[in-house]
């Protein structure tokens, strides 16, 4: 089999093509992806941040890893909203580095794989230390930020360049040192992480080294639902993986429309059903969850007849958005890694944890303080979470590999990819190329409209309004819209793509 990695980001992808032709496996590639992604994409993902993993192999084995950093053991008193930025938000521990170590063990325990941890850290650690020109990507969120970072503890310091000259991050290359001679997991209880746990300390968050040194990636069974022929998986609850299942399921209760238009309605429509179902979703060690329940035949049948061809349902209902990065790798014995790894917002809380260089999640506010609310936050609990990268199967062998960035416009985005490959039999690249919407409210429209990209048309949108969307357009190919990838393992050869939005 051909290998094959993509990423958002040039290096990244060159980092985990190298490991590929050194003989690597999918999982050291994904791990030097998305080191290398920690230090040129800080606006994204990071250090301080977590990662969910999908793995597969030819013979039909899959897992999933959910490096999900958990609440602090002892919770602060909390605020009746929880805070969006600043140490207020670093309510999580963060699971990323934990996510590389158990992928590499899961391999080692299979007597795959072989290159040492030092080599696969060796592109970012150079890249941290040196230097390396600031992407447009990070340009574009540092801009629209602007306003809010000069306030963000050690942030301006660090970032505040604007991208003039090469970024070096000296500190965050003394971590990765230090995890490179010392083991992925002294992040969690060795030297990397007496100077983490000082950091978190200094800023104010709640976490200590006791929530640092529990820390501990799950592996646990993918969820899987048919579509089209193709077993889809995607990672278990607390992830929103489940909606994602629950649209395609949805879909494919549905022959898709040849007319834009009417496509991108029904696309629509069956994310609003799936949606409504969002809030039964928490971590399964504190909240029962029935992924079965809500993915049972006849549940998806009623939630396909509510569907309406000619009139759109009312949306009024709260959405979240976020940050993060997808990644994938193939290698030629067929083993795939699916990968997001995020810091939430972009650029995460804004604080600069301490002498590390690292900037830390905010993933904790994600959480509800409400009583009773399925994901209210309590001690070691995880917070309900967007990443769900996906894989399908064909005939029990990886077929497809995707994800994509944007919080809850994730299921959205991957509704219109995965149409897009499987009915319309587009490339991947042809497919992150399609135009997309994205329901509810975004970091600049706090209205719960429908953004377009107008590439979609002025006829099409004009019908998408008569139907009764509420109508928002944005520019073709806007970051707003996500970042997505995509591979494709068949036959005749491997192909695969990344996001022109990148």
């Amino acid at each position: 089999m051909q290998p094959l990695a993509i990423s958002p980001h040039p290096l990244a992808t060159e980092a985990g093509t190298r490991i590929l032709r050194q003989g690597g496996t999918a999982a050291e590639a994904a791990v030097a992806i998305g080191a290398v992604l920690a230090v040129v994409m800080p606006h994204f993902c990071g250090l301080g941040g977590d990662a969910v993993w999908l793995l597969a192999d030819r013979d039909g084995r899959s897992a999933a890893l959910m490096g999900i950093g958990q609440a602090p053991q002892v919770l602060p008193d909390l605020p009746d909203a929880l805070p969006m930025r600043g140490p207020g938000a670093m309510l999580t521990t963060a699971c990323a580095v934990d996510a590389w170590d158990r992928a590499l063990q899961l391999d080692r325990a299979e007597g795959q794989g072989g290159i040492a941890v030092p080599d696969l850290l060796a592109p970012a650690l150079a890249l941290a230390r040196d230097g390396f020109a600031v992407g447009a990507s990070q340009r574009f969120w540092l801009d629209f930020r602007r306003d809010d970072w000069p306030g963000w503890p050690g942030f301006a310091a660090l970032f505040g360049q604007g991208g003039a000259g090469p970024l070096r991050q000296l500190q965050l290359a003394e971590m990765l040192a230090l995890l490179a001679r010392d083991g992925l997991r002294s992040f969690y209880d060795g030297a990397a992480a007496r100077r983490v746990a000082q950091g978190l300390a200094q800023a104010g968050s709640p976490l200590r080294p006791a929530d640092l040194a529990a820390t501990r990636s799950r592996v646990a069974a993918p969820l899987s639902q048919t579509y089209r022929g193709l077993k889809l998986l995607a990672p278990p609850p607390p992830t929103q993986g489940l909606t994602t299942l629950a649209i395609m399921g949805i879909l494919d209760r549905w022959p898709l429309p040849g007319d834009p238009a009417a496509r991108t309605h029904l696309l629509v429509e069956a994310v609003k059903q799936a949606f409504l179902d969002r809030d039964r979703i928490a971590d399964p060690d504190h909240v029962p969850v029935d992924p079965a329940a809500l993915l049972a035949p006849a549940r998806l049948d009623a939630k396909a007849a509510a569907i309406r061809a000619d009139r759109a349902l009312p949306w009024p209902h709260v959405t979240r958005h976020g940050d993060t990065v997808f990644f994938a790798a193939t290698d030629a014995q067929g083993r795939c890694a699916s990968v997001l790894q995020s810091t939430f917002f972009d650029w995460g809380s804004g604080v600069v944890v301490g002498d590390t260089g690292i900037l830390w999640h905010n993933r904790g506010a994600g959480f509800a303080t409400a009583p009773g609310h399925p994901n209210r936050i309590a001690p070691g609990k995880r917070p309900f979470y967007t990443l769900n990268p996906g894989i399908a199967l064909k005939d029990g062998r990886p077929h497809l590999l995707y994800g994509t960035q944007g919080a809850d416009g994730q299921p959205q985005t991957l509704a219109v990819l995965l149409s897009a490959l499987i009915d319309r039999g587009l490339s991947p690249a042809e497919a992150l190329a399609e135009p997309r919407f994205l329901l509810g409210r975004t970091f600049s429209d706090s209205r719960d409209s429908l953004k377009l990209e107008g590439s979609l048309g002025a006829r099409a949108i004009a019908a998408l309004q008569a139907l009764g969307h509420d109508i928002a357009e944005l520019p073709a190919l806007s970051p707003i819209f996500g970042c997505a990838g995509a591979i494709r393992i068949a036959s005749g050869g491997t192909e695969g793509a990344h996001d022109p939005r990148g």
